[in-house]
């Protein structure tokens, strides 16, 4: 065993734990808080395109269900990655990965949640909000999860689960799917490419060991920074019109499309900067650029959400 595998090993065992902290961290709560905040925005974007105020009853409903659905996801998918979870320094002390809580315990408690929060959204919000919360839920569980250890398609593939969230939001307060719903989908689809390459890159060598293929993993190495480098750079572009749809949609109005331009040109240049990993893979150095990105990542989604609330118009014109 390696110096770092038996560090590892060592600090799990001294490690205190207990069921409600593994719980914690069986729903992943840093990952379910994005879903939630942008379910929100677009609940809050759909209510005042209806006329109303987005701060009710509804929106608490939605958004309990939707927390439901998004924690069972996540303790399932972590069911089905415990033995890759174990391989990895950063997953290996999650707790089916360890055995502080087993899988008939892990998979009836996922299950709960799923479909529990999947009935409850039917009932509490028009129909069609619970059956795409499902649909989320099966596609990443079901569909994106298995794939990771079968082809580096899987980010793309799961990408769409990712972007539901938007169209989500949206029909808890319309109750239909349109078109500032599907924009909505579009810029959580796009975000995801730059930010999962830059975590793919940041920990290729965990995901290398444990079997999973990304743009990251593929060898030689220099074809996987080409890869991972120019899937970033793409949809860092992309990301520049998907932002700019809900202004044409009306949804929102100039000082959103300014601000989400200025968003778009960081969100551009820390992907450009990303690129050098091309220069020479295996530096050291590349992964500080990874990180760089990634944190740009992580700022650039709640400000343009931010943006585009508070020049919310609360009209539509198609």
């Amino acid at each position: 065993m390696s110096t770092i595998a038996t560090s590892t090993v060592a600090t799990i065992r001294t490690r205190s734990h207990s069921l409600l902290s593994d719980y914690a961290v069986l729903v992943k709560p840093r990952v379910s808080l994005m879903v939630i905040i942008y379910a929100a925005a677009s609940f809050y974007l759909g209510s005042l395109a209806s006329g109303i105020s987005p701060f009710h009853l509804g929106l608490v409903k939605a958004l309990f269900g939707i927390s439901l659905v998004t924690a069972g996801s996540s303790v399932l998918n972590q069911a089905l990655e415990r033995t890759t979870d174990r391989r990895m320094p950063r997953t290996a002390d999650r707790p089916m990965a360890q055995h502080r809580i087993g899988l008939a315990h892990g998979l009836i408690l996922g299950f709960l949640l799923v479909f529990g929060g999947s009935i409850y959204l039917t009932l509490a919000t028009p129909p069609i909000t619970g059956m795409l919360t499902l649909i989320t839920a099966i596609g990443y569980v079901a569909i994106y999860t298995p794939l990771k250890r079968i082809t580096s398609l899987n980010t793309f593939i799961g990408a769409f689960p990712g972007a539901l969230p938007g169209l989500i939001g949206w029909t808890a307060a319309r109750g239909v799917v349109e078109w500032p719903a599907v924009a909505l989908f579009a810029i959580l689809f796009v975000w995801q490419f730059p930010h999962f390459m830059a975590i793919g890159w940041l920990y290729r060598a965990d995901y290398a060991h444990a079997g999973i293929r990304l743009a990251a993993t593929q060898q030689p190495a220099s074809e996987a920074a080409r890869s991972s480098a120019f899937q970033a750079l793409f949809y860092a572009v992309l990301m520049i019109p998907a932002s700019l749809w809900p202004t044409w949609l009306h949804v929102t109005g100039t000082p959103y499309a300014v601000a989400a331009i200025l968003l778009d040109a960081g969100y551009l240049a820390a992907t450009i900067r990303f690129l050098r990993i091309t220069r020479s893979p295996d530096d050291p150095k590349n992964r500080t650029l990874a990180r760089q990105l990634l944190k740009v990542s992580v700022i650039y989604l709640p400000l343009l959400l931010l943006a585009m609330i508070f020049d919310a118009k609360g009209r539509l014109i198609f």
